[in-house]
């Protein structure tokens, strides 16, 4: 029996650890407080029911009774057979099994007694009896209901909170169980007596079970266990929204909740039919909202408190401002009379019902405008049953079935009309203008008509029809995205008009020398015609581009449009003719000038009148008058002609100093711009051109088709071309130039960059403090209260020391918890408390370190007198500090030793050397020489004093006190005392009985042994502090941290008025946590994650080994410890780019809230009573503070909108666990998710229902449901991430929200200036309030390899200098997707915080600024506050990155944001617009345009034969302004112009001498072939979005990049973007140099041409420059194989392109697939037909023949060519003819080269025609090959795609070889490869890495 016992122990054993294996898996690694055993298992299709609590009480009680834990457990095995009978849930078949094999073993009792299943309900309510007797827990019941009557708050309970739930649970699951069991027996005495307390315990008010569930206030059920329930303001909160008595009374029908007094919320339920969930959300919410407005107003607190009426009316003016904005723009009544007349009630359930009809709208909040419509007509339905005796339902919400339904209603019939429309957008491959966007629905609501809508909405309305085929669809609704590069003129045409009119005048000027007189001016005056002509240019696309609008667009919009077409049509004819008549004035000598006065009054007036609306339109200054003038409707009508009118956009003006800061930035450029382009760039081509214009009869040597009679316009054209090319774009040239010096010199002004290496962190340290409480320390601490206490700037310094330390201490805590420092310099850098009755400021050691020892040097060498020696030491501070602080140490530690006879002696001693020093004769009184000696015995009796006490070491300091005295005595005093002390008669009689020191008073008391401890570190410390910290990053923190403190910043506001905000960060499906598997595998070069990081990062690797307690460990040692593994995988993971590092960062700022709330020392009724100030800076502990995490939680949300969350925990992925296991170990965070449920229905068919769910951990560590709000449909309908947004923002909290990507970071000491920044929005910029507060980043991945500097330098200039221009004096900065902070309010009732139309917002974040900037928002930038920002690695990951972006811009070119912007701007902030956007793209695409059409020009020249015609007759061919073009095109290109505010931000920050070193490391390690690089990815991708569309979202991937990237994948990834243009560009190169003439030869040409050549070179080999181990000969090898192989494979249906050549070249042609684009191809195509036709000409064969046949003769050749080539790929099928097929073609093989050579050797034609003739059919080839790929479908009906796509291999084939062989060949020599690595990795070398090595795999020799 025994044995059979053990059996059942052994396997009940055995079943437990299997489960708790698997439970914890599934939670991360078994970290945070997760379930025990069973009750961790339970499968996730059981986890909705209490089996799991169950199970967790019969392990609870298992020890105390296991009878009743095995009647627990049959009841639990019952529930989940009845729930699942056929085991068909994940994991329900093993949890049973599990459950069954455990219940047996406890039926086979040990003494085999039978089991008694008739007394299981007896014996459990005896069980229960007791258990409730011996827990006391009626008198825990009772206790808590006076504690929750009495309104104050228990810490005793929050401290028993643990062991009370607990204990709570395991009571509810016995009561479960027994009301199960006693269901049909509740009739005999223990049923009746069971069923009496089941119902006494759900009659009482849940104070046994804490409320299930809540998110931050519980306020459904009370809780004793968080403080936020007993704040004043919450609880306010909760009053005011209670239910009013003015409200009408509840039907009888309307349950009443239980545990909470009915409040507006539920009638909004009822009324409405909102959803609990949302309710609950909203009435969170709401009571946050207002409680938080409440506090704000740092009012005294009441004994009741209320909400004063000025928070609910700031609250109802923030959030109904858009609504009241929307109705005065309709001019429709709103739905109050006045706010005056609006009681707080009415206030509070207005604001209610917004935010639940905006927490409910799923995607329809995008529809900002909709959202004030459906508020305006409930808020209506809401008004008149107010006013009625009893609520009844909403007719609005009423079903058919009389069921009331917000959802269903109001919300799904315009969400089904939304995704039926996103549906015809073909997965962002349709037309933008085949169906409507989120902005066309939104825009709907921008006019009167909107209301025909009715309410409830018309189903049948043209708003809500659905589109079909065959039926008339609704259009856009007053703008459409056509897909052209014309809305580039469109949307800034002023800038167009401006810089050709002012081309025109100079060029006009410089034709006529520079003589500006009468003559000249009338020639100037053509810029009049010009004008009115660039106006009716743009008036037609206004016409052209609204097509597909004109049926739903607003009358007032069509009939602006056609006025001024014809306004413009008509002005533009009227102009020319007068101007016409003008210049036939100016010939005739005896005109009266008539029509010139005429001309010059009709312009004079049109200017007059231009200039005045552009006053009282753009000027601020101006515009109140330009208010009152609208009360004419004169000018109001020619206003509206000048500038359209929307509900967005109106008020776009500044301050008039504002304005006039970006109009002299501006000037400044102009003039220098003009100043250029005349003198170097237009009056140079005057002399050529007019000589040009003269030539006549020049010799063509190809067949002229259009120049003959032109007087050489084609000429003209190739010379001019390329100087206006560079004239349009070195607007950015001088942008740039100017805005670095300006963002320089700000910078500077903002005390940027002062602190900036660590000897200046020393030198100033001891200002950080006072710097630090009057900027981060709000004024509630500020200003010690005993006044007493600060006597002088001694006592003020170290009252705020005192303040500092607590928060220096926890940023050098937080460093080491990160392993940037060790143990050691941890010590070190801390700061003593300096609160206790110590005189001096003590400061951190590393500031003091040897300076004793450098004192007592000092000292030996002193000659002097003792104020000449203090004059040496005080030259040092810090050693005047030290010696300082040493004698008082030493005086107070002797004194503190010692009694009775020894402690006179002290206290003589030092008498005798206080009155020495006070009289100047220290260095008479003792003997100098002997400090050396005295110091040693010192540090001996600290060095004891600092270890814990024993017999043996009280033994020793006895005797080392005794030494001590000895010395000081005998050898440091001078005779004379020497002689006092031993002639002492108490002293000598002390030492001759031996009881002199011979008990020492062991140092106890905390402050003391602080003392010893610092005194004994300042004694023997020698190092030098020079270099502590030795990390890199710690030191920038530490930097960037104490700089910020004298940077200009608001006060902080106490942690309780602070304004309340949250952080959200969107997630997918990126990296949460490395797990031990991806750190420990290796990739083909044999690197792991893990040794890369321990190379990369070596003295952080120490630090933690240090810090886990395994220093010196291996690798081995740790995988096999649990928690040590799991600390593993947090330390790689918060190296890399993972949401485990987002969290941490972000979760710092409830930390830095936690401790900042703590020191405040709010009193809460009786909350942390008994702190008195005496402990103040004591902060042990604050993170369990009650209160202060109460604070926190009050004032700071997070976020994290895990998308598929979901899913991926259905699967069982390892992110799901990762993420929980986040949840588990930060209380706070909250993951939001969509949750997808499928319904099968009776037939079969299967439905999808989707959530928007909110969920944390709960107190086991499990996933606990906070909010499940149902979504009308799938939410993502348009692109991924602002969706993802979107569904989740209704779960944010407070007045603002920090948008938060997942590759970021946080550090806390800039948390801790979080409240700083979040002031901002209450200061003076300008003329609105702050609605995005812009944030400084710091890239970190800066330092991986010399690419990742690049990128990082880039970023850190536009995020750093850029933006700081662009905030101020520009005012253009919008959002970039990075930190900022937004106003939250504000943004949500306007759209959100991004937009979400498929592909046209694939940039989503920048729409935010749009939307914001439109809406007159204020955008701002702030650098006294940092967040971390990963940026890509790679050159590919870099590559897509840019690619992205660029795609996104060519996409806002197309948007109606910019074209509103753009138009409504006035010009000089239009001009900063402009160049800050799509402009900057704009002028990118034209740099490299330039060297086409130079190049192209050069070509058309040397083939012609014109170019050396024209040079034998006019030597000068403007090579001037050539040069001057070409040069300022080559800086920009090759990235000089992007790296002067990258230059200018090294001065600043680094200083001129590191800045100047920065510049020449970046140029030696090829920056510029980088930046030339990066320049055709921007280009390729910008201009293919606007020509084809296709952007999409690129997932870059954010690894640690160390891999070889295989050729073929660079190949596939660069060849149409770069290769190929490259090879353009080389053959056009090609063909200046064989046929363009010049006086200096060959030589010439590759100089004038460089840049084009450098540009060649970059784009052909960047990829492998860069690329690690580009240069090994065995990788090479390897990539030969693998590209050869790639080529060659066939593709077909599921081939991916990465693996065959055929499927890659199908996906590249995919975007091709308008009739527009296919024309716009054929266009750009046929370029390439140049080269055959000039090309045939110049052959030594057809002699200076002409003939236009000889061009088709050649067409002949090129078709032969292609026979032949068909005939050699020739591989029939039958296997029979294949030997005769290939003697066939080794024949016609020799046969053609004995042609050719006889051909060569009889006729004229040449090697060199030969090699010629290649090059003209290989572009030809190309443009074929292009319009057959263009034109798919016709050549495929023809037949002919099977060899128009070998062809196409061919090219690919020999493109790459071109690649290839240079990379092979450099490959031979070793050094290429070495040289290769130190390029890439120079950075990583800096720090002493051996990249080199790793590359090569040689792991073992590394960690040899």
């Amino acid at each position: 029996m025994r044995s059979r016992a053990r059996v059942f122990e052994n396997w009940e054993r055995l079943v437990r650890a299997t489960l708790r294996r698997e439970q914890l898996r599934s939670a991360g690694q078994g970290a945070g407080r997760a379930a025990a055993g069973l009750a961790g298992a339970v499968p996730p299709s059981l986890v909705s029911t209490n089996i799991d609590q169950i199970l967790q009480a019969a392990e609870d009680i298992q020890d105390e009774d296991p009878n009743i834990a095995r009647i627990l457990c049959e009841q639990a095995y019952t529930m989940a057979q009845n729930l699942d009978p056929s085991s068909e849930g994940r994991g329900v078949l093993q949890f049973k099994t599990g459950l069954m094999s455990v219940i047996q073993q406890k039926l086979a009792m040990k003494d085999g007694t039978a089991i008694d299943r008739q007394r299981d309900i007896e014996n459990l309510w005896k069980f229960y009896l007791s258990y409730k007797r011996r827990h006391r827990v009626d008198d825990i019941q009772k206790e808590q209901e006076r504690w929750r009557e009495s309104g104050t708050f228990s810490t005793e309970f929050e401290t028993r909170a643990v062991e009370m739930k607990k204990i709570y649970a395991t009571v509810w699951a016995l009561i479960d169980v027994l009301e199960l069991l006693v269901r049909d027996s509740a009739t005999d005495g223990v049923g009746r007596l069971i069923m009496e307390e089941i119902k006494k315990i759900k009659r009482s008010d849940a104070t046994l079970r804490e409320p299930t569930r809540y998110n931050i206030v519980p306020l459904d059920a009370p809780s004793l266990t968080n403080a936020i329930s007993f704040f004043p303001e919450v609880k306010a909160a909760i009053s005011a929204i209670g239910y009013a008595p003015d409200f009408p009374r509840l039907p009888a029908e309307f349950i009443a909740p239980q545990l909470r007094r009915p409040d507006m919320f539920d009638l909004l339920e009822f009324v409405f039919g909102f959803q609990r969930d949302n309710i609950q959300n909203q009435r969170e919410n709401v009571v946050l909202t207002i409680a938080n407005a409440q506090a704000r107003l740092g009012l005294p607190v009441e004994a009741e408190p209320k909400i004063d009426e000025k928070a609910i009316t700031e609250v109802f003016r923030k959030v109904l401002d858009n609504y009241i904005k929307w109705c005065r723009y309709l001019g429709i009544r709103i739905v109050w009379n006045s706010l005056e007349a609006l009681n707080k009630n009415r206030k509070l359930i207005l604001i209610s019902l917004y935010f639940v009809i905006w927490g409910e709208a799923a995607n329809v909040r995008f529809l900002p405008e909709c959202i004030c419509y459906i508020f305006h007509n409930m808020a209506k339905e809401l008004d008149a049953i107010l006013d009625s005796p009893e609520a009844v339902p909403a007719k609005s919400c009423t079903g058919s079935d009389a069921s009331v339904s917000y959802l269903r209603e109001i919300i799904s019939p315009i969400y089904e009309t939304i995704a039926a429309e996103a549906a015809r957008n073909n997965n962002g491959k349709a037309a933008h203008s085949a169906w409507r966007n989120y902005d066309d629905f939104n825009e709907y609501f921008w006019s009167p008509s909107c209301f025909e809508l009715r309410w409830p909405p018309k189903k049948d309305s043209s708003f809500l029809r659905k589109p079909k085929k065959g039926w008339k669809r609704t259009g856009k609704s007053s703008f459409v995205e056509h897909r052209t590069f014309l809305h580039l003129y469109r949307s800034f045409h002023r800038l167009w008009i401006f810089l050709f009119l002012m081309f025109q005048g100079l060029t006009i000027i410089a034709f006529h020398d520079g003589h500006i007189n009468l003559n000249t001016f009338k020639v100037v005056l053509s810029t009049g015609p010009a004008f009115f002509i660039l106006n009716f240019l743009e008036s037609c696309l206004d016409v052209l581009l609204m097509f597909g609008a004109y049926s739903t667009a607003r009358g007032f919009a069509i009939s602006r449009l056609i006025i001024r077409f014809f306004w413009f049509g008509v002005s533009s004819t009227f102009m020319t003719y007068l101007y016409w008549k003008l210049l036939g004035e100016r010939n005739n000598s005896n005109s009266d000038s008539t029509y010139f006065r005429l001309y010059i009054l009709v312009l004079g007036v049109y200017v007059a009148i231009r200039i005045a609306f552009a006053l009282l339109v753009k000027i601020p200054a101006c515009h109140t008058l330009s208010n009152m003038s609208d009360r004419w409707p004169f000018f109001q009508f020619f206003k509206w002609i000048y500038q359209e009118r929307y509900y967005v956009g109106r008020g776009l003006f500044e301050k008039t100093s504002d304005y006039a800061r970006y109009v002299l930035f501006w000037l400044v450029i102009f003039v220098c711009k003009f100043t250029f382009a005349y003198y170097l760039q237009i009056k140079p081509l005057i002399q050529p051109t007019n000589i040009i214009v003269e030539l006549h009869d020049l010799k063509y040597s190809w067949h002229d088709l259009v120049s003959r009679g032109n007087r050489n316009a084609l000429t003209l054209l190739s010379l001019w071309a390329p100087v206006v090319a560079v004239y349009l774009l070195d607007i950015l040239i001088w942008y740039t130039l100017l805005s670095a010096l300006v963002g320089g010199l700000m910078g500077a002004r903002a005390r940027l960059g002062e602190i900036r290496s660590l000897e200046m962190l020393h030198k100033r340290f001891e200002s950080f403090p006072e710097a630090f409480v009057k900027n981060l320390v709000s004024s509630v601490t500020r200003i010690p209260q005993d006044r007493q206490f600060i006597q002088g700037s001694q006592d003020m310094n170290k009252a705020y020391a005192a303040k500092f330390s607590p928060f220096w201490n926890e940023i050098i805590k937080s460093l080491r918890e990160e392993d940037f420092i060790g143990n050691r310099e941890m010590d070190l850098l801390s700061i003593p408390s300096n609160s206790g009755s110590f005189r001096l400021v003590q400061w951190p050691l590393f500031l003091l370190t040897s300076k004793i020892l450098l004192a007592i040097d000092f000292a030996l060498d002193c000659k002097d007198t003792q104020a000449d020696l203090w004059n040496r030491i005080s030259r040092d501070e810090y050693m005047a500090y030290a010696v300082r602080e040493c004698y008082y140490s030493a005086e107070r530690i002797l004194h503190y030793l010692v009694d009775d006879e020894g402690r006179l002696w002290v206290e003589r001693l030092f008498r005798e050397l206080n009155n020495s020093i006070s009289e100047g004769s220290l260095v008479v009184t003792i003997t100098l020489k002997k400090l050396p000696l005295v110091v040693s015995r010192f540090t001996a009796l600290t060095g004891l004093l600092i270890r814990n006490e024993t017999p043996d070491l009280a033994k020793g300091a006895s005797r080392a006190m005794y030494d001590l005295y000895d010395v000081i005595t005998h050898d440091l005093l001078t005779p004379n005392l020497r002689e006092q002390f031993d002639t002492w008669n108490i002293l000598a009689r002390a030492r001759n009985d031996g009881r002199l020191f011979h008990r020492i008073r062991w140092p106890e008391e905390p402050e003391i042994k602080e003392q010893v401890r610092r005194l004994h570190l300042l004694l023997t410390v020698k190092d030098s502090a020079a270099n502590i910290p030795k990390n890199l990053e710690a030191r920038r923190r530490l930097q960037f941290f104490t700089n910020s403190l004298f940077m200009d910043m608001p006060s902080a506001k106490p942690v309780a008025e602070m304004m309340p905000f949250s952080v959200f960060t969107p997630y997918y499906s990126e990296t949460v946590l490395y797990s031990s598997s991806e750190l420990q595998v290796e990739n083909e070069d044999g690197i792991s994650i893990l040794f890369y990081l321990q190379k990369i990062f070596p003295d952080e690797w120490e630090n933690f080994l240090q810090r886990i307690g395994r220093g010196g460990s291996t690798d081995d040692v740790i995988k096999d410890d649990s928690s040590d593994m799991l600390e593993l995988r947090f330390w790689a993971s918060y190296r890399g780019q993972t949401l485990a590092r987002t969290v941490r960062g972000m979760m710092y700022y409830r930390r830095a809230l936690m401790l900042q709330s703590y020191l405040e020392r709010r009193y809460l009724g009786g909350v942390e009573d008994g702190y008195s100030g005496a402990d103040y800076i004591n902060t042990q502990g604050f993170e369990l503070s009650s209160e202060s995490r109460a604070q926190a939680d009050l004032k700071f949300t997070y976020v994290v909108s895990c998308q598929i969350y979901g899913q991926q925990k259905q699967k069982k992925a390892p992110e799901a666990a990762d993420i929980a296991l986040l949840m588990q170990r930060n209380e706070a965070l909250r993951v939001a998710f969509i949750h997808v449920e499928e319904n099968v229905s009776a037939d079969g068919k299967v439905t999808k229902e989707f959530f928007s769910k909110l969920v944390k951990a709960d107190v086991h560590g499990k996933d606990q449901e906070i909010y499940s709000i149902k979504l009308p449909g799938d939410p993502k309908l348009g692109e991924g991430k602002p969706e993802n947004q979107n569904h989740a923002i209704i779960f944010t909290r407070g007045d603002a929200i920090q948008t938060i990507d997942m590759n970021q970071d946080n550090y806390l000491e800039e948390a801790m200036k979080m409240r700083n920044l979040l002031e901002e929005f209450h200061g003076n910029h300008g003329l609105r309030s702050p609605t995005i507060l812009g944030v400084r980043e710091n890239v970190f991945t800066g330092s991986v390899s010399s690419l990742a500097w690049f990128m990082s330098n880039q970023e850190t200039s536009f995020v750093t200098l850029g933006q700081r221009v662009l905030a101020y004096p520009l005012k253009v900065r919008m959002h970039y997707g990075h930190p900022d902070v937004f106003d939250r309010i504000f943004h949500i009732t306007r759209g959100g915080l991004s937009k979400a139309s498929r592909v046209i917002n694939i940039s989503e974040d920048i729409y935010a600024g749009f939307n914001s900037t439109l809406r007159q928002g204020n955008v701002t930038h702030h650098e006294y506050i940092q967040v971390g920002k990963g940026r890509d690695v790679g050159l590919n990951q870099i590559a897509l990155f840019e690619g992205k972006v660029a795609g996104g811009n060519g996409e806002q070119v197309l948007s109606r944001d910019v074209y509103r912007l753009g138009q409504l701007f006035d010009f000089f902030r239009m001009l900063s617009f402009y160049i800050s956007s799509v402009g900057y793209y704009v002028c990118t695409m034209m740099t490299v345009l330039t060297i086409y059409i130079f190049l192209y020009g050069r070509v058309y020249l040397a083939l012609s034969g014109l170019d050396s015609a024209i040079s034998h007759q006019a030597k000068m061919l403007g090579n001037t302004a050539l040069d001057a073009a070409l040069n300022a095109q080559f800086l920009v290109q090759i990235g000089i112009f992007t790296a002067v505010p990258m230059i200018m931000g090294f001065i600043l920050e680094q200083g001129l001498l590191q800045a100047v070193f920065s510049f020449i490391t970046m140029q030696l390690q090829l920056c510029s072939v980088f930046f030339t690089f990066s320049l055709g990815t921007r280009t390729h991708y910008f201009g293919r979005t606007i020509l084809h569309g296709g952007a999409k979202y690129k997932a870059t991937g954010r690894g640690f990049v160390v891999r070889h990237i295989k050729f073929a994948e660079n190949y596939r990834i660069y060849s149409r973007s770069h290769f190929v243009k490259a090879l353009e560009i080389a053959l056009l190169l090609i063909v200046y140099i064989a046929y363009g003439y010049t006086e200096g030869g060959a030589s010439s040409f590759i100089l004038l041409t460089v840049s084009s050549w450098f540009l060649v070179i970059s784009w052909l080999f960047a990829p492998y420059i860069f690329n690690p181990s580009g240069f090994e000969w065995q990788k090479t090898v390897e990539d030969f194989d693998d590209w050869t192989s790639w080529l060659l494979y066939k593709g077909g249906v599921g081939v991916k392109g990465e693996n065959s050549w055929e499927s890659w070249w199908d996906e590249e042609q995919v975007h091709i697939h308008t009739l527009r684009g296919r024309i716009l191809e054929t266009i750009l195509s046929l370029r390439f037909v140049i080269f055959q036709y000039g090309i045939v000409y110049k052959l030594h064969l057809t002699g200076s023949n002409t003939s236009l046949a000889l061009y088709g003769f050649s067409w002949i050749v090129l078709f032969a060519i292609i026979v032949i080539f068909k005939i050699f790929t020739l591989s029939p099928k039958k296997t029979d003819i294949q030997l005769f097929l290939r003697f066939a073609q080794g024949i016609f093989a020799i046969g053609l080269i004995a042609a050719l050579v006889v051909v060569v050797a009889v006729t004229n034609l040449t090697i060199p025609d030969l090699f010629a003739s290649l090059l003209a059919f290989i572009a030809t080839g190309w443009a074929i090959l292009c319009l057959a790929i263009t034109w798919k479908r016709l050549v495929k009906s023809l037949g002919l795609w099977y060899s128009v796509r070998e062809i196409a291999r061919m090219y690919d084939a020999g493109m790459g070889m071109i690649i290839f062989a240079p990379v092979a060949f450099l490959s031979w020599f070793p050094f290429v490869s070495t040289f290769q690595s130190r390029l890439l990795f120079n950075q990583a070398f800096s720090r002493g890495l051996e990249i080199s090595l790793i590359l090569a795999g040689n792991k073992a020799n590394v960690q040899a």
